[in-house]
């Protein structure tokens, strides 16, 4: 297993351990009462982490018929439980935050001061502000009471706001070298789609006509479009061949496409009529005016059981550099060496710019283009926050996108 796939497992795993005990000692220690119910939550927390951590293991000896239910519920329990948590922190932090004004404050007033005006160290106190008990425990439930109800609302405006139409985020990129005759040629991206248990047929066809109705030159699908086999999502993805557009569609592997089967997806997109660019490129345009589109297989997906993965080089084959070219490449990684090949520009995915707060506010931390468009030199890359989603049906901070980007002379 590579390292990194095996660290992203590693965090999903502690993530899971530290938030079911937070949960458990901040929510059902406060709102269950008596050691009975306390003890079955414990029981069905420890048993939620574990399946969590172990959750491909688990999912290989489930009955087939019965892996797509527990697949929903699982993803569905991780985005609610990490709503229920960042609620938890968020109200903890501010509870926190007024008790250290209070006492700060209690100390300042009570504090003896000399003849000069100035606190009298020796003398000043700070009594601890006295609380029974009973009103500490109605303090503790109604946080807690609160807590859920924020986390329970923001995991429903999330389940909401990943099912609902994607915002259409449309923006000029200027590129030196295209030919005059190009100017305004738009391209539609639509990426991260994750065709799966949450995603079928009908969000499919949805997309499409809100995709067509932007009328593009040419539609760019960068990856990870499936988490699944073909004869299970087939049908789904078929939605696919209803794009139209002057140049056509062309789609390039991500990294779930690996783990789903690339050679039989590759396959499979091409029988819909749309190109697949595997470490190639294609001429968009006619004699008098063109430019390079070239694609590259995900930069981490081949490194799994040898298969072929990214080549800049064999892309790049062949092609003249003085031509304009925009590069498709499902990861917003190498962008500084491609721009410096004479890509002017380059239209990535995969982060989903975070997805779900609080993984919002720490993924430019992991990505140095995390989500939007970013400048090198002449040269720009786009990235993405995807058309749906991964692992939890949410999208709290970071809505789904579709792109399209009129390129100028």
């Amino acid at each position: 297993m590579p390292f990194r796939l095996f660290s992203f497992s590693l965090l999903i795993g502690l993530g899971a351990m530290l938030g079911h005990l937070y949960l458990y000692r901040r929510l059902v220690r406060q709102l269950l009462h008596g050691r009975l119910p306390r003890l079955l939550a414990l029981a069905v927390l420890t048993l939620l982490t574990l399946v969590l951590m172990a959750r491909r293991t688990f999912l290989d000896a489930v009955p087939e018929h019965l892996a797509e239910f527990v697949v929903v519920a699982m993803f569905s329990w991780m985005g609610v439980a990490l709503c229920l948590v960042f609620a938890l922190l968020v109200l903890d932090l501010g509870r926190g935050l007024v008790a250290v004004a209070q006492r700060l404050q209690a100390r300042k007033a009570t504090a003896p001061t000399t003849a000069s005006g100035t606190v009298d160290s020796e003398k000043a106190t700070s009594p601890a502000p006295v609380m029974d008990e009973q009103r500490r425990r109605f303090l503790a439930r109604t946080m807690a009471g609160g807590a859920f109800i924020a986390g329970g609302g923001m995991a429903a405006y999330g389940s909401w706001r990943a099912f609902s139409p994607p915002l259409v985020t449309e923006l000029a990129v200027k590129i030196p070298k295209l030919p005059r005759a190009l100017d305004g040629l738009t391209i539609v991206q639509l990426t991260d789609i994750h065709v799966g248990p949450f995603i079928r047929r009908r969000y499919m066809d949805a997309l499409v006509q809100q995709a067509n109705a932007l009328r593009p030159d040419l539609f760019a699908i960068t990856g990870d479009l499936v988490d699944g086999d073909v004869p299970t999502l087939g049908g789904a993805v078929s939605a696919l061949s209803g794009l139209k557009s002057r140049y056509g569609s062309f789609f390039v592997t991500g990294n779930h496409d690996y783990y789903s089967g690339d050679e039989e997806w590759t396959e499979f997109i091409q029988s819909l009529g749309i190109q697949v660019l595997r470490n190639r490129h294609v001429r968009i345009g006619d004699a008098g005016a063109s430019l390079d589109l070239v694609g590259v297989d995900d930069w981490s997906g081949g490194r799994r059981r040898n298969q072929r993965g990214y080549d800049l080089d064999r892309a790049l084959d062949g092609r003249d550099s003085d031509r304009a070219a925009v590069l498709l490449a499902h990861q917003p990684t190498n962008f500084t060496v491609a721009a410096e090949r004479g890509m002017d520009l380059q239209i990535s995915g995969h982060t989903h710019g975070g997805q779900l707060v609080p993984m919002t506010f720490f993924i430019g931390l992991a990505w140095e283009h995390a989500a939007g468009l970013y400048p090198h030199g002449d040269s720009h890359i786009y990235v993405s926050r995807g058309c749906g989603f991964w692992g939890p049906p949410m999208r709290v901070g970071s809505p789904p996108e579709i792109v399209k980007l009129v390129l100028t002379a």
